[in-house]
């Protein structure tokens, strides 16, 4: 059953629209409509506020300013779990970013809380703003360094040496599902129905927030239309919808509108990287530097970790990470899909790239001369280290020795073509999980974990576990998730979720059998008539997943997962335009759990990175701090013209050192070295060199042969 390519369960459901996602549950009954007006400044003061007009708009039932807002748990520091920190709403006069709510309007339709935040009028005192990334200097605070050898001498000593800087944008992950909340206060409990990717760890900071007990708040995230990292910290939606219903004793809905999320939601931050290659004639690599400058807040710092790729990819003597930060008056960085890997990975291996042209070497060789089974900053064996693997599996699949050796020599018509190869690896990080499996008298199989299904196939795969464990049908597996009344994991996010639920399911469903097996031994064909037999009211069982820091194999191991993506590009010679062709990615990533699931997740983490390379950019104007481009009409994200045929291959994998069951997290390993392999291709294309991603037409046609 596990490895099998069985369709989602929750697949006939979602298709036929009988899912109910959070906007559209009905459990609460009707609901009134909220709706957020934003800052029209970057930075400065709300000077005054007049909201005689909005209150008195057909339908409005209230509108709060920082003027009347109920009172809420203080604002944290940066210290500590980003997912526990109170996130106060309309507290101060104070404007920190531009779309920064500054009211809210509550009606009993949207078009009129919508119509009614339109009358209300404000003045603001505008300040100045810092709103551009700037560059290196000397007085950079260096955090997360990881160092050996000394660089500096190595870099003047470097036979064959490169040293470059790159650039990459901001980012926003925007699901497909609008952010949004529906809240119910009732007999002293409050119910959210929550876009979320983790449940029970939102009701801390949410309870701290609103000055309730965490056990006095629920929250249900039964459907949940992608993710991506948007949907892992608490957000102004949950907040105000709480504070609404609390106040009106009715439930409010909250859904944010796709232009307030780049406003309103994080971001991943833009980044400025120098780095720093040195080899020897043969391609070993005697320095490795990754420096990366990160746009942060002061009062919330999520620290993109750029230069983090670097400290066990590729084995060398001299090397050194790290990072510094520069505070921007825009709003806080989050977690996107592949956090720090994405970007990270695509200058990095820009820069491999770079040095194997240096070098007269194949781009492959030189990743496979710099091939290490030990961590190089842990100092520790790197666990199911199949990387090369993977270049030499996808070199063969791909047709890689048909690559254009020389730059811009190949042509197609109007197009030049050209071949490109990036390594990925991604860390595998365990979470403590806790998973509740019940076999039922009535022949069926009830699992419960606060886990949540982002659209990734999570209640497939649950189910195909335990199936397999306790040997019954998937037909007879009922699979309950994303509930804070269920118990507790780590919820969907840095591609744990699958392996942490999993390996705690089949721990509880091999407590079952254990059980059972004391009463029936071990020779019983029916498992729900042993159930009848010996206990006729049920039996259940919770299996657990330790956290890292508890679990001995990763005190002896270092844990990843790697890939590696094989570009194929075609660049009109007159306009410039860049279209991939072809793709190819080969991954090992442990035990596969559904082979359709998995490759889809892996195309889907491909095409993102294709879309970092090519498209993706938000455009913050310097001098007010707005997004220019705050819509899907301008923020481009590919279509399916734009992605032919892509293929992704799975090894057949085992990584005994991550759990019992083999398995890895892949969620966001597609998109971790994908952008660079387009970005090679393009440059073995054309002969022209971009490091300022994404490359775009501009960027290209001065340079063009």
């Amino acid at each position: 059953m596990i490895g099998q390519g069985i369709n989602r369960t929750d697949g006939p459901i979602k298709v036929t629209g009988r899912a109910a996602y959070s906007a559209e549950r009905q459990d609460a009954g009707p609901t009134l409509y909220g709706y957020i007006l934003g800052a029209g400044i970057g930075r400065g003061r709300v000077a005054r506020i007049d909201i005689a007009a909005a209150k008195a708009a057909p339908g409005v039932r209230l509108v709060w300013t920082h003027e009347n807002a109920p009172e809420q748990g203080p604002a944290e520091g940066i210290e500590g779990d980003m997912m526990d920190r109170t996130r106060p709403e309309l507290v101060s006069d104070r404007i920190n970013y531009y779309g920064m709510p500054i009211a809210f309007v509550v009606a009993e339709s949207f078009e009129e809380a919508r119509a009614a935040a339109g009358l209300i009028t404000v003045e603001y005192e505008a300040e100045a703003g810092a709103f551009a990334l700037g560059g290196f200097g000397p007085d950079l605070h260096w955090r997360r360094p990881s160092q050996a050898g000394d660089i500096d001498q190595a870099m003047r000593e470097g036979p064959v040496a490169v040293e470059e800087t790159y650039s990459t944008p901001y980012h926003f992950s925007q699901p497909m599902e609008l952010h949004a909340s529906i809240a119910d206060w009732r007999d002293g409990h409050l119910h959210l129905y929550l876009t979320a990717q983790m449940v029970n760890q939102l009701t801390t900071g949410l309870g701290k927030t609103l000055r309730l007990d965490p056990s006095a708040i629920s929250i249900d995230s039964a459907y949940v239309g992608g993710g991506f990292g948007s949907k892992i910290v608490l957000h102004c939606e949950a907040v105000l919808a709480s504070l609404a219903t609390m106040a009106l004793g009715q439930p409010v809905k909250l859904m944010l509108t796709r232009r307030q999320i780049f406003t309103l939601v994080g971001h991943r931050p833009a980044s400025i990287s120098r780095v720093r290659l040195a080899a020897t004639p043969d391609g070993r690599l005697t320095a490795l530097g990754h420096d990366a400058l990160i746009q942060v807040r002061t009062d919330d710092a999520w620290d993109e970790g750029v230069s983090s790729v670097g400290k066990a990819l590729y084995a060398s003597p001299n090397r050194l990470t790290r990072q510094a930060h520069q505070a921007l008056d825009v709003q806080p960085g989050e977690p996107v899909r592949g956090p720090g890997e994405l970007p990270g990975l695509m200058v990095l291996e820009s820069a491999m790239d770079e040095l194997a042209e240096k070098l007269g070497m194949d781009p492959i060789e030189l990743r496979l001369r710099n091939d290490t089974q030990i961590d190089p900053d842990k100092r520790l064996p790197l666990s199911g280290r199949r990387l090369a693997d993977c270049l030499r599996e996808g070199a063969e699949q791909f047709g890689w020795r048909d690559r254009p050796t020389r730059p811009a020599s190949r042509r197609d018509g109007r197009w030049l073509v050209g071949y490109g190869v990036a390594s990925s690896m991604r860390g595998h990080y365990q979470t403590s999980a806790e998973v509740l499996v019940r076999i039922e008298p009535d022949g069926f199989v009830i699992v419960r974990s606060d886990m949540t299904d982002i659209g990734t196939g999570t209640y497939t795969i649950v189910a195909q576990v335990v199936a397999e464990a306790l040997g019954v049908p998937m037909s007879q597996i009922k699979v309950e998730l994303a509930h804070t009344k269920h118990p507790k994991g780590n919820g969907a996010g840095g591609s744990w979720g699958a392996a942490n639920t999993t390996v705690a399911a089949d721990r509880a469903a091999a407590a079952l059998r254990a059980r059972i097996a004391l009463v029936a031994g071990t020779s019983y064909n029916d498992i729900f008539a042993e159930v009848r037999r010996h206990f006729p009211d049920g039996i259940e069982e919770t299996g657990k997943t330790l956290d890292n820091s508890e679990d001995p194999n990763y005190r002896t191991h270092a844990q990843y997962t790697y890939g590696a993506s094989f570009a194929e590009v075609g660049v009109d010679i007159d306009t410039g335009e860049v279209r991939l062709r072809r793709m190819l990615g080969v991954f090992a990533a442990g035990r596969i759990l559904n082979a359709k699931t998995a490759r889809s997740q892996l195309i889907g983490g491909m095409i993102w990175g294709v879309s970092a390379a090519l498209q993706e950019a938000g455009a913050l104007d310097p001098r007010h701090g707005h997004w220019v481009n705050g819509d899907f009409a301008e923020y481009l994200i590919p279509t399916h013209a734009d992605i032919p045929a892509i293929d992704a291959i799975m090894l057949e994998d085992f990584d005994d050192k991550a759990n019992h069951l083999g398995v890895k997290g892949i969620g966001e390993l597609g998109a971790g070295g994908t952008g660079g392999s387009v970005a090679n291709a393009v440059y073995n294309a054309t002969g022209v060199r971009v490091r300022d991603f994404p490359i775009t037409l501009a960027k290209l046609l001065p340079g063009l042969p």
